[in-house]
């Protein structure tokens, strides 16, 4: 989630082919081309990120009692629990690639009071299983950055949305990230992460794109507005959920890849990490900025060659 024949909704659970590159500056392949990986700490991050964003994220995002919507890549429903709270009469699909997220995603809506109408379909993005302007509306949280043509994504997603339909969709820019006390080696870190996205065909740094994007896929109407975390000792909350178990937790899962790809040695990454970290104790203070897009599909998009 071979990527440019099966480009998927989450650019997960896929394969790709990069010449390895390990400790000669070339970035070497990720191995199932999601970079933070399947274990069910990343499934735990996804949650506590959701959670923690909620109302920064989802704030105007309500769809009317009957309307279809697509939720793409959905992954383990983190976010598809928070569309189903604020628009519980909605009819919502959600997709992904991955049959193992998908799992985690029924699992954890079996438990959920509130379950909604919610349907689970694994699929393509690029190949869906659904008539032309059958949604009439399209929500995308954070899957661009995984994805290597995020342009030719959300045109071919214009397909299944009806003319006049909306599209909203939100991405992080770990470039927009900046600390006190500022570090050297945490701002290296985060940099050996977004070398390793690219490596995988993603973008970290995709945020500050949505409404380029938007306009270049035959979108109208698009308007993007900065949604910013911002955490310090009065918010232990956002300190915790966000800066500590949502960012850092991030970062920290690709430990292990990165020293791989020879980006950096052990005491300069764990120097990095200590950084970071420093920002989430005492005196500390993290910035974090989203954006999210919101856009109106014309009509239907001409079909691909």
């Amino acid at each position: 989630m071979n990527r440019a024949t099966r480009s998927s909704a989450d650019a997960r659970h896929m394969e790709h082919e990069l010449a390895p590159g390990v400790g000669d500056g070339t970035p070497a392949p990720v191995a199932n081309g999601y970079v933070h990986g399947y274990s069910d700490h990343e499934a735990r991050r996804l949650s506590d990120q959701a959670d923690t964003l909620a109302a920064l994220l989802h704030a105007g995002t309500v769809y009317p009692a009957g309307s279809r919507v697509l939720e793409v890549g959905c992954g383990v429903g983190a976010q598809t629990l928070h569309l189903v709270e604020s628009s519980p009469g909605a009819r919502i699909t959600a997709i992904d690639a991955s049959g193992v997220s998908l799992s985690q995603a029924r699992a954890r809506f079996r438990d959920h009071p509130r379950r909604g109408q919610v349907g689970w379909q694994q699929a393509d993005l690029f190949q869906l299983p659904y008539g032309e302007g059958y949604f009439d509306h399209l929500f995308i949280c954070f899957v661009l950055e995984h994805l290597p043509d995020p342009r030719r994504a959300l045109t071919s997603l214009r397909r299944v949305l009806r003319p006049g339909g909306t599209i909203t969709v939100i991405e992080g820019d770990h470039g927009s990230a900046f600390f006190h006390p500022d570090s050297a080696d945490a701002r290296a870190v985060i940099g050996h992460q977004i070398r390793l996205q690219a490596a995988a065909g993603g973008n970290a740094l995709v945020g500050r794109q949505v409404q380029p994007l938007l306009t270049a896929a035959g979108y109208e109407d698009v308007a993007v507005r900065a949604r910013t975390v911002y955490a310090d000792s009065t918010r232990p909350g956002l300190v915790e959920g966000f800066t500590r178990n949502t960012f850092i937790a991030m970062i920290e899962s690709v430990r292990d890849d990165v020293l791989a790809a020879g980006f950096t040695g052990l005491a300069s990454w764990d120097q990095g990490i200590a950084g970071l970290h420093r920002a989430a104790d005492g005196g500390g203070t993290f910035h974090y900025t989203f954006a999210k897009g919101h856009a109106v599909n014309p009509g239907p998009a001409p079909r691909e060659p």
